[in-house]
């Protein structure tokens, strides 16, 4: 719900534009759903193209999220070769960058930087770090994310709670 009203984002997705132009950015990269609205944005004001990645579930990953994320079969030629910046609205755990970083690896793209409005927590720092990826945002939150191993609650064995829809 956050691109509702893109008027209200498009001063912020001017922002991060701001920060990933020294990047040399060819092409901009956005998960879908909200991840892509701010990442056309972004692809706008620095004149470069646009792209995004769809997600689904693998239930062949044995992981906390077990998704990927791929782009659509007829935009992999266009980034191949080329300099890629991955864009989402929030950052938390990062599975949606790094699915969408996985894709645009096999398909042959430099991913240069990470940029995002809001990154939580520092799960996606370090990835990021580990593959020599800059990430640029507007700010940063602390965030408690645990695998269900280590989770506070999960071990006191505490009832998830479900949140009524509004």
């Amino acid at each position: 719900m956050l691109c509702l009203r893109p008027a209200t984002i498009r001063p912020f997705a001017a922002d991060l534009a701001d920060r990933l132009r020294p990047y040399g950015v060819d092409a901009v990269c956005g998960p879908l759903n909200e991840g892509a609205f701010v990442a056309l944005m972004v692809a706008s004001d620095l004149d470069c193209d646009f792209t995004y990645a769809e997600r689904f579930a693998d239930a062949a990953i044995d992981e906390l999220f077990p998704v990927r994320y791929r782009l659509p079969a007829p935009l992999h030629a266009m980034v191949k070769g080329k300099r890629v910046a991955i864009v989402n609205d929030v950052i938390g755990a990062g599975s949606a960058v790094r699915g969408a970083w996985c894709h645009l690896d096999a398909l042959g793209a430099r991913v240069v930087a990470i940029g995002s409005l809001l990154v939580l927590g520092d799960a996606i720092a370090a990835y990021a770090r580990g593959r020599g990826i800059p990430i640029e945002s507007l700010d940063q939150l602390p965030a408690n994310l645990w695998p269900p191993e280590d989770c506070p609650l999960c071990r006191a064995q505490v009832p998830l709670e479900a949140i009524a829809p509004v």
